[in-house]
């Protein structure tokens, strides 16, 4: 039996998400599944904040785009790496969630553009990434490091590779951090809808990440202690919520300050449900709050 939340606007939320992107959707070629995922991210996203800018340039020679809040609370920068599983998505596909939490935050946010498979498998992703928060705290920048779903994984796998001290606070929202598939809420969400544990094995093949590499799979870092602040967000209808809890248990367990919730009628991907659904607008502002946690001296 397919598991699902009891939310009535989280089912109507999946229900809207499944006329834009089936579930089905990896069967179809990456160019249909990208086009199939722009326009269910244009469907979701409401007009900007008041007075936010933003612009598209480059760093370290990577695409980026760069918002800037009606009033700038804070001297850092949000870095942000959208979801989309290495396949789908953009700094478009993300536009008005990264609006929403720079305007929320009061403070710039910078959202990266990296190169996507099956084009540019591993590591270009994350090399990407690495470059533009390489660049900013090279040029003394202030950085959290924030991602969604493969964002997430991209944003815990860049920060293990930073220096000790070199970012401000790490926010994963529903990440895929390379658990075990054949156990735990990869069995018992295997059918959820939003994301089922067949769509991330189809990720993770065509991303063609080594098995043994920490930086695609930080769950196998032997390390974590010289992870910054960090803010775990998961989904309970979601496969990959195992993995957000056994990397929070780690942190805790290696004297990072680190916060945790699962979000208990929320699946996979419930940042664009955020306007319609109670327990979406929970979790977003929730989000917001454990960022704005490491502004604070």
């Amino acid at each position: 039996m397919r598991p699902v939340p009891s939310e009535p606007e989280i089912l109507d939320f999946i229900d809207q998400v499944a006329r834009f992107y089936p579930d089905d959707a990896t069967g179809a070629s990456v160019a249909q599944q990208r086009a199939w995922y722009d326009q269910l991210c244009r469907a979701f996203d409401p007009p900007p904040p008041a007075g936010l800018t933003w612009e598209d340039g480059t760093e370290a020679g990577i695409p980026v785009r760069r918002y800037r809040p009606a009033t700038l609370h804070h001297d850092a920068v949000v870095l942000y790496l959208h979801g989309g599983g290495f396949v789908v998505g953009s700094r478009d596909s993300h536009h008005a969630i990264c609006a929403e939490l720079s305007a929320a935050l009061g403070v710039a946010l910078i959202a990266v553009d990296y190169r996507l498979a099956p084009e540019h498998r591993w590591p270009a992703p994350a090399e990407d990434c690495a470059a533009v928060l390489a660049a900013l705290t090279g040029a003394g920048q202030s950085v959290i490091l924030a991602g969604d779903s493969a964002g997430g994984q991209l944003a815990a796998g860049v920060a293990l590779g930073a220096e000790r001290g070199a970012l401000r606070g790490l926010a994963l929202i529903y990440p895929t951090l390379g658990g075990d598939t054949c156990a735990g809420s990869y069995v018992e969400m295997a059918e959820a809808p939003g994301l089922t544990t067949a769509d991330v094995l189809y990720y993770r093949a065509i991303l063609a990440a080594p098995a043994d590499d920490p930086v695609a799979n930080p769950l196998l870092a032997a390390d974590l202690s010289h992870l910054p602040p960090t803010f775990v967000t998961a989904a309970r209808f979601d496969p990959l919520r195992d993995d957000a809890a056994a990397f929070a248990s780690r942190l805790i367990a290696a004297d990072v300050a680190c916060s945790y919730r699962c979000e208990p009628q929320m699946v996979h991907g419930w940042l664009r449900a955020r306007h319609m659904s109670p327990g979406a607008r929970a979790g977003f502002a929730a989000l917001v709050h454990g960022m704005a946690g490491f502004l604070t001296p």
